[in-house]
């Protein structure tokens, strides 16, 4: 949402600081012209009046102080060209030259041009189109009327070029350029801290929707800054986690209560059981139905009691430390080791001696029995379950492989799930709820589990754990908040 709501804020300023600085340089460039073109005028109005006079004398007349009228108006032109460049003359009506300079110069765009056939009507030229600093090709051409007893004699035209006027207009133009350099600094900056102001609950709040995912129910958000549309929702947020958390606190103790007070009676119903078992025959039928009764009720009782683990598990607060990790494993393998052997599975251990991360060392050894056993548990007689424990980066890696006969990737995709087992592996004893309970406890400490099929067969676990705490790596207790600010 960042990299959407700062470019369209960048490009909002900006449309408002081009509204303002455009028309302010185009009003730039059109005073600098009428400036140009007013002095063009003033010097049109000099000529023609000596042009009127020149007009008005006989050919080779002299007048006394001045001399020839033509000879002076002929130096007049021919020093203004000298001095600023600027091509001048004065035109009979019907275009013949009275003089110019420089010699020989004719009528921009001849007598049927707009700006001679306007001064012909007796009126000044019209003001020029606007010349920007990029028309290099561009003069500017201003045409007078000569005017004697009310009719026009003759025109006078002068053609400038506009290098000059062009740099003036750029000149302006490079203030105004600097200044809206620095204003869409400052409008990028203000969109930049804007942006912030008003993302900043919902990083907030993401933060904590990520907590709440991954089993961090105590998250919550301080409902202070931002727009008060946000702060309303981080409010309704708090109250939708506490409601979630209730719920699910409500959940947790009824199972486990309800797992702790099935135990008694169902322990009495298996006594009664056993002893009934003892009144009978052991080779007849009802001995066998016992029997059965008799397994059935166990696999209750161990299903309760995973239960009332999970629920534990999900409640417990984890209290990690740097831990040994290869150390850890090793002494779980050793433990492992006479039930693989009656199994008839090597169970052996690879990886570097000594391994360190931060884990919550009874539950990591919870988890990793609960895994240990599943894969012995699986494997046939004559296969290996290998525990490996490496280092990646900034975490630690436990990897258990074994050569049982594996699950489907469909089956993966639901391992870990709550009761569920795979409908292949019915015959063998469990409560399927064991890998939600390693989830459980690994998710406290800040682990992750995972799941992969291993080639040719069998099944890949992956436990990863930090090798360094995090920012929090206690969480903190139900009774307790931990509110995330910005």
């Amino acid at each position: 949402m960042h990299s959407r709501l700062l470019p369209l804020l960048t490009c909002l300023l900006t449309g408002v600081l081009l509204a303002l600085g455009v028309p302010l340089a185009i009003s730039l460039a059109g005073s600098e012209q009428q400036r140009v073109v007013v002095d063009r005028i003033d010097d049109n109005a000099r000529f023609a009046s000596l042009a009127q006079f020149a007009a008005d004398a006989r050919p080779g007349t002299v007048s006394a102080g001045t001399g020839d009228p033509l000879t002076t108006l002929r130096q007049e032109l021919e020093r203004y060209h000298e001095v600023y460049g600027i091509r001048a003359g004065v035109f009979y009506r019907d275009g013949r030259p009275m003089t110019t300079a420089p010699h020989g110069w004719a009528v921009p765009g001849g007598v049927t041009g707009r700006d001679f056939a306007e001064a012909l009507a007796g009126r000044r030229s019209h003001q020029p189109g606007q010349i920007w600093p990029w028309d290099t090709d561009r003069r500017l051409v201003v045409a007078s009327p000569v005017i004697r007893d009310g009719d026009v004699i003759a025109v006078v035209v002068t053609d400038s070029p506009t290098g000059p006027l062009r740099s003036r207009i750029l000149a302006g133009w490079l203030p105004i350029a600097a200044v809206e350099a620095g204003a869409m600094l400052m409008a990028v900056g203000a969109a930049f801290r804007l942006t912030r102001w008003v993302l900043r609950p919902v990083r907030v709040l993401d933060r904590a929707t990520h907590d709440i995912a991954t089993g961090r129910l105590t998250s919550r958000v301080a409902a202070a800054g931002g727009p008060p549309e946000l702060r309303r929702l981080a409010r309704s947020f708090n109250e939708m986690a506490d409601h979630v958390e209730a719920v699910l606190e409500q959940q947790r103790a009824f199972v486990a209560d309800a797992s702790h007070q099935l135990r008694n009676p169902l322990a009495a119903l298996l006594l009664r059981i056993d002893l009934l078992g003892m009144k009978l025959p052991e080779d007849g039928e009802a001995s066998r139905e016992v029997a059965s009764v008799r397994a059935e009720g166990k696999r209750l009782a161990r299903m309760l009691d995973d239960l009332l683990d999970l629920a534990l598990a999900e409640h417990s607060r984890a209290d990690p430390r740097v831990t040994d990790v290869a150390a850890l494993a090793a002494d779980r393998i050793a433990a492992w080791r006479p039930v693989a052997e009656r199994r008839g599975v090597t169970l052996r251990r690879s990886g570097p001696g000594a391994v360190t991360g931060w884990a919550d060392p009874v539950a990591l050894a919870s988890a990793l029995d609960a895994i240990v056993d599943n894969a012995v548990k699986f494997t046939p007689g004559g296969g290996r379950v290998t525990v490996t424990v490496t280092s990646e980066g900034g975490r630690v890696a436990i990897e258990t492989v074994d050569d049982g006969p594996g699950l489907t990737d469909e089956e993966l995709g639901r391992i870990g799930d709550r009761f569920w087992r795979s409908g292949r592996h019915q015959n063998v004893s469990g409560s399927g709820l064991g890998l939600s309970i390693v989830a459980a406890l690994l998710a406290a400490g800040g682990a992750t589990i995972s799941y992969a099929r291993n080639e040719p067969h069998g099944l890949r676990v992956t436990v990863r754990l930090p090798r360094e705490p995090a920012d929090d790596p206690h969480p903190p207790p139900p009774a307790e908040r931990r509110a995330l600010t910005a």
